[in-house]
């Protein structure tokens, strides 16, 4: 895969208000591994669709071998962040602080009920997302995605953030990881070990947190991300594919969690993400 034609691709075709992206069976399926340079996506065309929030063209390919959905995205970054809240000393107070660097991620994001739904974060209407959430720093190095849900919803709950519709209703988002483990976990140092410390620790996660293998790599200001997951899980957390029907997502370079631009941050926009255009994946035979 050449670097400058995906560029030149995201740089020039036109977008549209709604599109189809394609998955057709293929015999020999990719390996997830980032490099993209396998035979399955070279005779798949991209689909591009615009981030609005961080305002870049996405490109998104996808195929199926009839166990497996795998999807691949390209979109353009000029550094690669593979740091996230790390730990830094503070000499004064003898403790270990956050820092203000932010990973690198990518989010799909795919509507269960309803399944014609306005994903965004303002729909006038509730409704329940799988989300399948690349991380550079927390899922990345164990091969995952981690796999977790939103519910958009008129009711209040425990830690859900509160949020307008369009047309002016109270919602609130919350955002809940599938069962299972996750692929990493809180790193606590009580006692001094270095001026910078990672925060995580990696791990193999476990269960329906387990369902979506995912790597991404960075070259030349591109990240290539591949993601594979069965097409039914029978988890109940989870979006079922099956052959010949339609599915309705959208893309996000950053976490959809309601929150504003932080400046002082590495990543500014990290956590304010948002789904643009409404995509629709049609597994075909």
């Amino acid at each position: 895969m050449h670097l400058k034609f995906l560029l030149l691709l995201l740089l020039c075709q036109p977008l549209l208000a709604e599109q189809t992206l394609q998955a057709p069976m293929v015999s020999h399926p990719p390996v997830i591994d980032g490099l993209a340079n396998d035979d399955a996506w070279s005779g798949i065309p991209p689909l591009l669709t615009r981030d609005t929030v961080a305002d870049i063209d996405i490109a998104l390919r996808a195929c199926h071998d009839g166990e497996n959905i795998y999807l691949l995205a390209v979109f353009p970054d000029s550094t690669e962040n593979r740091q996230h809240k790390p730990l830094v000393w503070n000499a004064e107070t003898k403790l270990y602080g956050q820092g203000f660097q932010r990973e690198d991620t990518l989010v799909l994001k795919w509507a269960i009920t309803p399944q014609d739904a306005d994903l965004s974060l303002s729909a006038t209407t509730p409704y329940k997302a799988d989300i399948w959430y690349w991380k550079s720093v927390r899922t990345d190095p164990a091969g995952y995605a981690d796999d977790k849900y939103q519910l958009y919803s008129e009711n209040k709950a425990k830690r859900a953030m509160p949020l307008l519709s369009k047309d002016g209703g109270r919602f609130y988002l919350l955002r809940r990881g599938d069962s299972g483990k996750a692929a990493y976990h809180n790193q606590m140092l009580l006692e001094y070990t270095g001026d910078h410390k990672q925060a995580y620790v990696i791990k193999q996660p476990e269960g329906s947190r387990a369902d979506i293998r995912a790597k991404g790599l960075w070259k030349q200001g591109v990240w290539q991300i591949e993601f594979a997951r069965k097409l039914d899980t029978e988890h109940a957390d989870d979006i079922a594919f099956k052959v010949g029907k339609s599915y309705q997502f959208g893309v996000s370079r950053y976490e959809i969690a309601g929150r504003g631009s932080d400046p002082r941050l590495e990543v500014p926009l990290f956590g304010s993400g948002e789904i643009g255009e409404r995509l629709i994946l049609e597994v075909t035979r």
